[in-house]
């Protein structure tokens, strides 16, 4: 048999293929439903006056200071110890403890006083100075490197070497910067010296390092995804789901700057997941995870505590309030249900980003918007306190605004750290407010 010419193989298979899908133009195709759109918390650009802006920027500066101040005498400290000195703290007090490098930078400083959390946002602004409005990962290296290299420079100055409390004064700046200057400076020698340099930062621990910075995102940022996407990519000292709670912070920060609506800042949570950690097989996203079991938990406290249903069970145990608790008896019951809560799930150390953030959560959804119950509420639970209460009082300052903060305290707390830290707060305020106002 004599075989077939090969253009005559090609014209078949062709003409075939033509008629099959021929057939396939007459069938009737069932139309693909699309996947859903991904939509903006917040699409459009923040519009303040300069005049509201400035306020809401003072009061996140303000109120963060306020928190990091309350807690500054007692940070670390377990909610039993503060009891027992301080009964139930509602404003400030001296700040009675050793100075070091993260903590204050002298020995027993006034009521008011604050620590390296306030210190990080006055970098900040200066960072925000430098940067001319266009922060990025690769600048803010630098900005640490610069002010790292600063620090070290000045220990060549002549006569230091025989002036030894001036000599200690600048080494213990050094060292509070130094943690974080091995990474900035890896940064910029490439991945592999960087991740090294990271996975040693505080011993390797998942710390809560970019909630000391990020909030001061929010307050720059045109909308919720501008300023989640600012925090994660400045998020250089941060491991894991640690990344994604320095960008949720950053953003619940921003829509606290439209909205006096509770609801509406904590739901920037599950909204704003612009890196897809929702998706994570078998475990999801961590950071909303901690959200849910904080939310709920203080719901169902208050609704039992309402109902009656613990009421007689903690008289039974004499559950009583501390001395100075400015609540009711049932007001006590609730807030030491959900610190009993908050201790359970304690991390290894204290400044464990899922620690603070849990923290943060729970205080903000038991205070439900009041600056002060929320702020008390962080500080005598205990722990890393003074960072918890920092963020918080950012928070609930860029919602609440300067004019609207508790008036003695905010005053005093702008006069110590402007007088005697050298951190001026309306400063500081003014000059992002001209960055965002030229």
């Amino acid at each position: 048999m004599k075989n077939h010419h090969p253009s005559l193989s090609k014209y078949i298979v062709v003409l075939s293929l033509v008629l099959m899908f021929s057939c396939k133009q007459n069938e009737k195709e069932t139309p693909i439903i699309p996947a859903p759109k991904n939509t903006a918390y917040t699409s459009d650009t923040l519009q303040l006056s300069k005049e509201a802006y400035y306020d809401r920027v003072l009061g996140a500066l303000v109120g963060s200071a306020i928190g990091d101040a309350m807690g500054a005498s007692t940070e670390m400290w377990h909610r039993k110890d503060i009891q027992l000195k301080y009964g139930y703290i509602t404003g400030l007090t001296p700040a009675e403890r050793v100075q070091s490098p993260e903590g204050t930078w002298e020995n027993n400083l006034l009521q008011g006083a604050t620590t390296d959390d306030t210190r990080w946002k006055f970098l900040m602004t200066e960072y925000f100075t430098q940067s001319e409005g266009e922060p990025n990962a690769t600048s803010f290296s630098e900005f640490i490197n610069d002010y790292y290299g600063q620090l070290t420079k000045n220990l060549s100055d002549t006569g230091l070497a025989t002036q030894t409390d001036l000599l200690d004064q600048k080494m213990e700046q050094i060292d509070w910067i130094k943690e974080w200057a091995r990474v900035s400076l890896a940064y910029q020698n490439g991945m592999t010296e960087y991740t090294r340099a990271l996975n040693r930062f505080y011993g390797g621990e998942m710390s809560c390092a970019g909630q000391l910075y990020a909030p001061m995102f929010g307050l720059i940022a045109n909308n919720t995804e501008d300023a989640y996407a600012l925090g994660y990519e400045h998020s250089l000292f941060d491991i894991g789901y640690a990344k994604d709670i320095t960008a949720s912070v950053s953003a619940m920060t921003h829509m606290a700057l439209r909205t006096q609506n509770m609801d509406s800042i904590l739901n920037v949570v599950p909204f704003t997941d612009m890196e897809g950690y929702q998706d994570s097989r078998l475990v999801g996203r961590i950071p909303y995870n901690i959200w849910v079991a904080s939310t709920n938990q203080i719901r169902r406290i208050k609704k039992l505590s309402k109902a009656g249903a613990i009421h007689n069970e903690n008289i039974a145990n004499k559950i009583v309030p501390p001395q100075n608790y400015p609540g009711s008896a049932i007001d006590w019951e609730q807030q030491e249900m959900s610190y009993a809560f908050l201790e359970k799930e304690q991390k290894a150390i204290p400044f464990h980003s899922g620690e603070i953030w849990q923290i943060l959560i729970t205080g903000l959804a038991f205070g439900e918007g009041d600056f002060l119950i929320t702020i008390q509420y962080i500080v005598n639970y205990g722990r890393d306190n003074d960072t918890v209460a920092a963020v918080a009082g950012m928070v609930l300052g860029a919602k609440t605004g300067y004019q609207n903060l508790p008036k003695e305290i905010k005053e005093e707390v702008v006069k110590v750290n402007r007088d005697h830290l050298g951190i001026d707060l309306e400063a500081m305020a003014q000059r992002i407010t001209d960055l965002k106002y030229p």
